[in-house]
């Protein structure tokens, strides 16, 4: 596995529980036992520092779909893609929503990997048009 894609996987397993116990970045990261990749660390810490405007954008280009209905491992997924098309265009978009499908349809519902593709492709047009 690519260092990169277990750094996401890592960062999906930690934004999850920022949501689920309701922590922010650093009090997350302080208990860990062991610090994670550096690039997780990037991801969680832009995930909560960027989540407003990442939710906003997510809450505008989603169609029916209010964030708090989302399946709280899609919001995980989707910010992360989100904080990676807007704050890091080193990246390949392709990566990205690559990356964000897979992690979805691993750990989500049967339809997630679609439902994150399109949104993250609307999410892409907005931010790197």
């Amino acid at each position: 596995m690519a260092p990169r894609h277990e750094a996401r996987e890592r960062a999906l397993e930690l934004c999850y529980e920022l949501e689920t116990r309701g922590l922010d970045a650093d009090a997350l990261l302080a208990q860990l036992p062991v610090s994670p990749d550096p690039y997780a660390v990037e991801i969680v810490r832009g995930v909560d520092a960027h989540r407003e405007e990442i939710d906003a954008l997510l809450s505008k280009l989603s169609e029916r779909w209010a964030i708090e209905r989302m399946p709280a491992v899609d919001r995980a997924v989707l910010r992360i893609g989100g904080y990676e098309l807007g704050w890091h265009p080193d990246l390949s978009t392709a990566i990205v929503i690559d990356e964000a499908v897979e992690l979805a349809g691993r750990y989500s519902t049967r339809d997630s990997g679609r439902f994150v593709n399109a949104l993250l492709s609307r999410m892409a047009e907005e931010l790197r048009p």
